[in-house]
């Protein structure tokens, strides 16, 4: 398959891979340009391997993970508040909706390793071990990063009084 066709098929679900990871689609957008110009000069080499696929998704978590690199001194983080300012009210009644964006909001402010390891899990359905290749670390550090990432997920959930 040539890195054309391999585009024309596949880079609307890298984006959407990146996107998740991420939580930006804008920085998801950049990550996947960067990932397929590191990727076309070598294209030979990666479409002889069996999962090609595999591949190209291991290097958007490493670009993704020295993006964040590079530019942590550079970037000031918004707060979630000043997110909501910049954004405005919510017009959607749905609850559903709301309840959505608000864990979205919570994934994206955990560190960066932790949301790769919830959205490789969860949006992916990988297993441990299956994280812990893409990751290039053991699936004992994929469970740390999960069970850090949940308690601090579940620590930041509004809590629900029962209906009276």
């Amino acid at each position: 398959m040539s890195f054309e066709d391999y585009l024309n098929v596949r880079l609307p679900a890298l984006l959407r891979y990146a996107t998740v990871l991420a939580c930006d689609p804008h920085l998801a957008e950049d990550i996947v340009q960067e990932v397929l110009a590191k990727a076309q000069p070598r294209w030979e080499r990666i479409s002889a391997m069996d999962v090609p696929e595999a591949y190209v998704k291991r290097m958007i978590v490493n670009e993704l993970t020295s993006w964040r690199r590079k530019r942590a001194a550079r970037v000031v983080p918004m707060s979630l508040s000043a997110l909501d300012t910049v954004s405005g009210a919510r017009d959607d009644p749905s609850a559903e909706v709301a309840e959505r964006d608000a864990m979205i909001r919570r994934i994206a402010a955990l560190p960066v390793k932790q949301r790769i390891v919830v959205a490789l899990r969860f949006y992916e359905g990988l297993s441990d071990q299956e994280i812990a290749d893409l990751l290039g670390c053991r699936p004992v550090t994929v469970r740390s990063h999960a069970s850090r990432a949940l308690a601090t997920l579940r620590q930041n959930l509004p809590s629900r009084t029962a209906p009276v």
